[in-house]
């Protein structure tokens, strides 16, 4: 991933250096368990461990392969070099290429995995406090971007808290599903190498053995992560489109917060745009073209090929590289989002009480009339508003009709705001439990 959307902890998960360093973890537990069951000599086994703190030569490496044309053998040699090849001569026994490339790949998601959950932890509270501030800050709802009802900004962000929430479990479980480990050998039978090698190497490195392997894990663990994380893509993008048309000039209920010195426009200094979010819009769709090829990779010939490992070189990285980022760039415009009360109740009054319409509706079908006169009778006198700029109010106390079944006051006391804010607090404790 390219500097720019890239954050350093989730970036040195993938670097050269800490995939080879899970290489040499895989291949050292792998030999003490082989030296526990008496098939290599504990001496062979100790020494491989020679190599715990040192640092692997990349670039050595990369020559090496330059003329092996096989990354894990490249890697085997320089271990060798760095322990002595007599010493070396046991490491990777009976194991094939795969189990030390699917099991690292497996290590590396679900620590990525724990980068993400603590991120969205990070953007989950700060939902929680927002949703607290503006739990009562009335704002009017749209939908098919016209005004509708009523609504408050609180239950926005709480909306977005939930839908989080349920990302957050969402993404507990694929890091579950995908933290599998296979030490199988050649077609996954275990033929030159014992299943307890498997279960002591994933003990070691906190994964389960994978219950029956080919000679890769099975795509279908990883097609699943990689949905789950173009769910979260999906989520960011909901909000971000959210604040985005909040921050239109015509609507500016909500805007990014703007820095000193911070320039909107090349060529206009009078634009604030919303460019974080429009940012988060595009990330998204980069973590979502992720899932596609996993979806793909599930479907491999016979007990392997390498047709997947082209993929996962760049969606492993990119994908959650990209959400690290997109995560964390979310949880800072949340925090930081400018809220403007009085323009909501501007907006929403735009059309002189027009959001009142269906409590209207309501009370005359309440007196006595039929559903399809009262919907007529509260039209006309709508439409008025939309056409004329009317009052609509106003025009429902000069129509006999609508007056005939309900009295000016029971009319006025359809105009209340607080009837639309009444549960509320049921929604919070829905949401956030009772406090």
């Amino acid at each position: 991933m390219i500097p720019r959307y890239s954050r350093p902890e989730m970036v040195a998960l993938w670097e050269p250096a800490t995939k080879f360093r899970i290489w040499f973890e895989i291949e050292a537990h792998a030999c003490d368990a082989m030296a526990a069951l008496g098939v290599i000599p504990k001496e062979n086994a100790a020494a491989v461990w020679k190599a715990k703190d040192v640092e692997f030569d990349v670039a050595r490496i990369d020559e090496i392969e330059a003329v092996t044309k096989h990354d894990v053998i490249a890697f085997l040699t320089h271990l060798a070099e760095i322990v002595g090849a007599d010493e070396a001569r046991f490491v990777h026994q009976g194991m094939t290429s795969s189990d030390v490339l699917d099991t690292t790949f497996n290590i590396q998601l679900a620590r990525a995995a724990d980068l993400l959950l603590a991120d969205l932890d990070q953007l989950l509270a700060a939902l929680k406090r927002r949703a607290m501030e503006h739990k009562m800050t009335v704002r009017i709802g749209r939908s098919h971007g016209i005004h509708a009802e009523p609504v408050t900004m609180g239950l926005t962000f709480a909306r977005f808290y939930a839908e989080m929430a349920r990302n957050r479990n969402r993404l507990e479980k694929a890091r579950f599903e995908i933290a599998t480990g296979a030490i199988s050998g050649a077609v996954g039978t275990f033929a030159n190498i014992d299943p307890r090698v498997e279960e002591h190497v994933c003990e070691k490195l906190g994964l389960r053995p994978e219950p029956i392997s080919t000679q890769v894990i099975p795509r279908d663990r990883h097609a699943m992560f990689f949905a789950t994380l173009g769910v979260i893509a999906s989520s960011i993008e909901n909000i971000a489109i959210e604040i985005r048309h909040m921050q239109r000039t015509e609507v500016l209920e909500a805007e990014e917060f703007f820095s000193k010195g911070q320039k909107g426009s090349s060529a206009m200094p009078h634009k604030r745009n919303p460019v974080l979010t429009e940012n988060l819009t595009g990330l998204a769709r980069m973590v979502r073209s992720a899932v596609v090829p996993a979806m793909e990779n599930v479907a491999l010939w016979h007990e392997r090929d390498i047709s997947h490992s082209s993929v996962e070189r760049m969606i492993g990285p990119d994908a959650t590289i990209t959400l690290d980022f997109a995560l964390a760039r979310l949880t800072g415009v949340i925090d930081r989002l400018v809220i403007y009360p009085d323009t909501m109740i501007a907006n929403m009054n735009k059309f002189r009480g027009l959001v009142h319409s269906q409590r209207v509706l309501l009370a005359l079908t309440q007196a006595g009339v039929s559903r399809e006169d009262a919907y007529r009778l509260v039209q006309r006198n709508a439409m008025k508003v939309w056409e004329e700029g009317r009052d609509f109010q106003t025009e429902l106390l000069a129509d006999p009709e609508v007056t005939a079944a309900l009295s000016p006051a029971e009319i006025a006391d359809k105009f209340d705001l607080g009837y639309h804010t009444k549960h509320v607090e049921t929604i919070f404790a829905r949401v956030f439990g009772e406090n």
